[in-house]
């Protein structure tokens, strides 16, 4: 009799999840972070020889050691944030919008173009609201560019978006040699500085209420027009499946052109308040990286703009903390990097957990 080949099975095997209960989902998230502060203080230990205790409550204290440093943090984390909303939309549907870079640059020069050229034209209170519509308007367009081809020749969006940064980031180049100040300076710097025309006001003596409100608000909207309007449900209808969205009736042109004029909009709306209400001049770096830190803000999150307030925290913290530890214990932002890198595997891992699950292979002696 010939013998049967019997086949072994692997040791262990990978399945996706049905579902999870919300709980334990946070459990795990909660869990690899502190696995991942683990893992800093034992490379902090053997790399630098510091206390890893006094590394974590340096990184506390670069977050939030005075009033100044919190209103700071606040700032970015209200930029990240709108950056992030903007982009969401657009990812809810599947359409990676990876030009947020751009689009904030662009709206963040049609600002400036309003400051510069109608700064001593016009009244003040109209000056804002010119570059509140310029900026949306700017933004917008920027955003639509890539989306009418996408709708009417199916490009790929990925490239185009990118690549539409760094057309927007030539372009405001160009115009800081165009409106340098002083003449060989290379730079705009402070625009009306003596009249503070275009300026956003102040609330409180706090120079960054306003944006921080704005972006709260902006939020709240994102989050109603997402979960319970008939746009977020054609977004999320397209983002499943676009033969199931033209089978039931949704104009799936239509829904793209429209939610990537809102994206950049949104993005303009951030290079505003970057330009008009923090900065008060532009640069090539005004975005600094934030239209791609906020692709892993909105994934994060799971598109739910209240759980991105989290996760754009937890981001700007840990900037925040990398720098005061290059600053106190002398080490290179190198070093700093690599513990915001490695707490952010983890997290970004535990993503993983919370969809799949791991099930090894029962013995014989099991089965029976």
């Amino acid at each position: 009799m010939a013998k049967t080949k019997s086949t072994k099975e692997p040791l262990f095997h990978v399945v996706k999840r049905d579902s999870i209960p919300q709980l334990n989902s946070w459990l795990i998230r909660i869990g690899s972070i502190l696995m991942a502060l683990v893992v800093c203080g034992i490379v902090t230990m053997v790399v630098t020889k510091e206390n890893p205790i006094s590394v974590y409550v340096t990184m506390f204290e670069g977050a939030f050691g005075s009033t100044r440093k919190v209103w700071k943090l606040l700032q970015n984390l209200s930029m990240l944030l709108c950056v992030s909303l903007a982009l969401t939309p657009a990812f809810k549907m599947r359409f990676w919008n990876i030009g947020g870079e751009g689009q904030v640059l662009i709206g963040g020069l049609a600002t400036t173009a309003c400051m510069i050229l109608l700064g001593d034209k016009v009244p003040n209170a109209l000056l804002i609201l010119v570059m509140i519509v310029a900026s949306i308007l700017a933004g917008a367009v920027w955003a639509l560019i890539p989306a009418f081809f996408k709708a009417k020749f199916s490009t790929n969006e990925t490239l185009f978006t990118l690549m539409m940064n760094y057309v927007a980031i030539q372009l405001v180049s160009y115009f800081c040699m165009y409106w340098e100040n002083p003449k060989g300076a290379g730079k705009i710097g402070i625009i009306n500085r003596t009249t503070e025309a275009g300026w956003l006001p102040t609330l409180f003596g706090q120079n960054y209420l306003l944006n921080i409100l704005i972006v709260l608000a902006i939020t709240i909207a994102m989050y109603v027009y997402l979960k319970y309007s008939k746009h977020g449900y054609e977004i999320a209808v397209v983002g499943e499946s676009e033969n199931t969205a033209r089978y039931i009736g949704i104009n799936v042109n239509k829904v793209i052109l429209r939610t990537m004029a809102l994206s950049g909009a949104v993005c303009g709306i951030a290079g505003l308040l970057l330009v008009g209400g923090t900065d008060h001049t532009i640069s090539t770096s005004t975005a600094d990286g934030r239209g791609f830190t906020a692709i892993m803000v909105s994934w994060l999150a799971k598109f739910n703009p209240i759980v991105m307030i989290l996760t754009s925290f937890l981001l700007v913290f840990l900037e925040a903390g990398a720098d005061q530890i290059s600053m106190i214990f002398g080490l290179n932002q190198s070093f700093s990097e690599i513990i915001t890198g490695i707490i952010l595997f983890f997290i970004i891992g535990s993503e993983f957990f919370i969809g799949y699950e791991v099930k090894f292979r029962h013995s014989a002696k099991e089965v029976k």
